[in-house]
């Protein structure tokens, strides 16, 4: 990505207060380099063949899935407070993203990794996460203030990976995916990241605060020194207008650093 400045944040209001999306700061980077995709299956492999690395939900012993990806509804242990279309399912992980009768597959972007685990990662692979300021810059690809990284509406096309039908009940999958897409589905932006909205949220280095915005320096913002959760970006599979519109460019919400759940994951990034 090349050193630059940029506007950051919601400049069509589109997001909910809580989220923190304004105000719009300037922000200047230099140059840093970032994934074209999220790390995929196969990547995620790699790591743990060499190192041996458990991740927290093999640890735990279960992960969050959603309601209607469930292999096996007898590894079924709960529903997650407040959002009942997750479910806590045994034996579900990176591996098995669904559930312990399912399996990953190599080209699609590893899920059921916590912050932790992406942190691991990274260590591992000599990376880093990406700031969420930088995160921001990739996915605009130099396209000042737009909603989406093509523009600002939804083209007749997919260009995402988000739910299609009546969420949480009925998802249509016109686009071909319940769950996730191959990480190099979809056209990439100017810059050739792919999908950087839909598909999974992406871990970044920050804290979260929803008035970080108001504070943020302009030199290379890293996020609040302290916190609770940690920023995801770039929305997922379940987002729908309806539930969730923040597969946009300025949408931002948070995690705790070691949960984990089938529509999350990470890209990595570097100077």
């Amino acid at each position: 990505m090349p050193g630059q400045t940029f506007v950051m944040g919601d400049a069509q209001s589109d997001g909910v207060r809580p989220d923190g999306e304004q105000p719009l700061h300037p922000v200047r980077l230099n140059g840093f380099a970032i994934d074209t995709t999220t790390v995929t299956v196969a990547d995620f492999r790699a790591f743990t063949e060499a190192t041996g690395y458990r991740t927290e939900a093999e640890q735990f012993g279960w992960s969050a899935v959603f309601h209607l990806a469930v292999s096996d509804p007898s590894q079924v242990v709960g529903r997650l407070g407040g959002t009942p279309w997750w479910l806590g399912v045994t034996g579900a992980d990176w591996a098995h993203p669904d559930g312990p009768s399912s399996a990953a597959l190599d080209d699609h972007p590893v899920v059921h990794v916590s912050w932790n685990d992406a942190q691991a990662y990274c260590t591992w692979a000599g990376r880093r996460l990406p700031t969420e300021a930088e995160w921001e810059c990739a996915a605009r690809a130099g396209q000042e203030s737009q909603r989406y990284p093509w523009g600002d509406e939804l083209p007749r096309e997919w260009a995402c990976n988000i739910w299609q039908g009546d969420f949480p009940v009925d998802n249509t999958a016109e686009d071909g995916w319940l769950t996730t897409a191959p990480a190099r589905s979809y056209a990439p932006n100017n810059y050739g990241l792919y999908q950087p909205v839909g598909n999974v949220w992406e871990w970044c280095a920050d804290w979260f605060s929803p008035v970080y915005y108001s504070q943020s320096p302009v030199e290379d913002p890293r996020g609040p020194s302290l916190g609770t959760a940690r920023v995801i970006r770039g929305g997922s599979y379940l987002c729908h207008d309806s539930y969730c519109n923040r597969y946009r460019n300025a949408a931002r919400s948070s995690n705790t650093p070691d949960s984990s759940t089938g529509n999350t994951g990470f890209r990595t990034a570097a100077r």
